[in-house]
């Protein structure tokens, strides 16, 4: 008996590929946050806008997680 259940995954291709992108986007847009706030130090502009498009694309894929909670796996 293990504490964790497991996932082993989902065998429709179109959730295979919405899980894809939601994690793709959630660290993505976190990486980008993280390179704004270090170009932020040097270049005002420039790193600022890099730290609101990460927040932007961490918050879709945030919204998209919610999206695939919602949806059922037809087999």
């Amino acid at each position: 008996m293990s504490f964790f259940k497991k996932y082993n995954g989902t065998t429709n291709l179109r959730l295979a590929r919405l899980e894809t992108l939601i994690w793709t986007l959630i660290y993505g847009g976190l990486l980008t946050l993280v390179v704004g706030l270090f170009m932020g130090r040097r270049e005002e502009g420039r790193g600022t806008d890099l730290v609101f498009i990460g927040i932007a694309v961490a918050l879709v894929g945030a919204v998209l997680v919610y999206v695939r909670s919602r949806m059922r796996e037809e087999r």
